[in-house]
């Protein structure tokens, strides 16, 4: 297997393994979105794929220091994500855009797709 297969499987894995720290209807739509998208860039050029690798190093630096600040603050209601630049948005071309509209209105949704109840162990 090559070396840059291992990295992509490496960091594919990461990133579900980070999922698991995001609330349940987060990871269930990240999970999705990240599996959709390495399956889409699976036959890329070279350069293409060094661009997808470091976006995606990027974000699961950032989802890695969220779930560490999330676990040292506890009490206080996860923050996720962060501000796309119109930097970034200038290298989207119309189906990427298109996907990141698609994305804005699921993750906005008023009603969640997954509502998750806790079981508190009391039988009613």
């Amino acid at each position: 297997m090559s070396s840059h297969v291992s990295q992509v499987r490496s960091l594919y894995k990461k990133i579900l393994l980070l999922h698991r720290t995001l609330p349940l209807h987060l990871r269930a739509l990240g999970d999705q979105y990240v599996k959709d998208e390495f399956r889409r860039h699976k036959d890329v050029g070279r350069a293409e794929a060094k661009l997808f690798m470091k976006e995606w190093e990027d974000y699961a630096a950032m989802l890695w220091e969220q779930a560490k600040q999330g676990i040292e603050h506890s009490e206080a209601k996860g923050h996720y994500g962060a501000p796309l630049t119109e930097n970034k948005l200038d290298y989207f071309n119309e189906e990427q855009i298109g996907q990141l509209h698609e994305l804005m209105r699921e993750t906005t949704k008023p009603k969640r797709q997954f509502d998750v109840v806790e079981d508190d162990g009391q039988k009613r």
